[in-house]
């Protein structure tokens, strides 16, 4: 997994980094697990747009992930890693013994043709899911789930990866990608290693266009609008005009909207670096 510099043979190319998707492995998806996904084009139900510049882009069919890794001791094998269009990571697919398929999300250094396993008795190796209680200290782990049983929630995106610190009774001290340590069951499954394509992050898309095929449409600053489109617009010349906020008013910078009573609180036990 490494990034590609291009020629500046184009303006579009001039500065592109992009992926050079040596991991990948097959080019087309498994037919049994994709199913096609819609596109809203930012509109609601009536057709009025909702969310501004969301539209167009390419079209992709939704490949299903199996977040909960609930076939427990059936060995699987690793038969492709695959580019997937709807997340940043790659994929991988899964023969297991018993004849099911199913894709999940690569970990780095994950090789076609090793040998994947879920459950009480996988050992704490690349890959292989196992409860918070099962793992040993320090590991870096992804697909955390947040309650048992409903499937990985946490450090899921290209080259994200927690790192279990502790454990205490039922529960086990996290550290997140954001740098938040929090609490989270030892019942609760995780997966080692880190998530793949961790080169994500250094992409240059190198034009516009790029970001049009993501289906994102050009964004207006609220500085350059007007008063009646935005709590920033408006003004003489060049007024960038009062405190960053959004066009309902909420300020865009310092100001908590957290829900002060929200449940889970109590298992933060450092929050996040600001």
């Amino acid at each position: 997994m490494g990034l590609r510099k291009f020629k500046p043979v184009t303006p579009g190319t001039r500065f592109r980094v992009g992926a050079s998707f040596t991991e990948i492995t097959a080019t087309k998806p498994e037919k049994s697990l994709v199913v096609s996904s819609n596109k809203s084009g930012g509109r609601n139900n009536t057709g009025k747009m909702t969310m501004r510049y969301m539209g167009g882009g390419h079209k992709k069919s939704y490949r299903l992930i199996d977040f909960k890794r609930d076939k427990f001791d059936i060995p699987a094998t690793v038969a492709t890693v695959e580019y997937d269009p709807n997340r940043t990571a790659r994929i991988a697919l899964l023969h297991y013994a018993d004849g099911e398929k199913r894709y999940i999300i690569a970990p780095e250094g994950l090789q076609v043709g090793s040998v994947l396993l879920s459950g009480d008795t996988a050992a704490p190796e690349v890959g292989n899911t196992l409860k918070l209680s099962n793992i040993p200290l320090g590991s870096i782990i992804h697909n955390v789930e947040i309650h048992p049983g409903k499937g990985a929630q946490l450090a899921r995106s290209a080259g994200a990866y927690a790192q279990l610190a502790a454990r205490d009774g039922k529960y086990a001290t996290l550290k997140m990608p954001s740098g938040e340590t929090r609490l989270i069951l030892t019942t609760c499954l995780a997966t080692i290693g880190a998530v793949s394509n961790s080169d994500h992050a250094n992409e240059v898309l190198g034009k516009a266009g790029r970001k049009r095929w993501l289906g994102r449409r050009p964004r207006t600053r609220p500085v350059a609008m007007n008063p009646v489109d935005h709590p920033m617009g408006g003004g003489e010349g060049r007024s960038s005009g009062g405190h960053p906020r959004s066009r309902n008013g909420v300020l865009a910078k310092g100001y908590k909207t957290r829900e002060l009573k929200k449940y889970s609180n109590r298992y933060i036990i450092e929050r996040r670096k600001k």
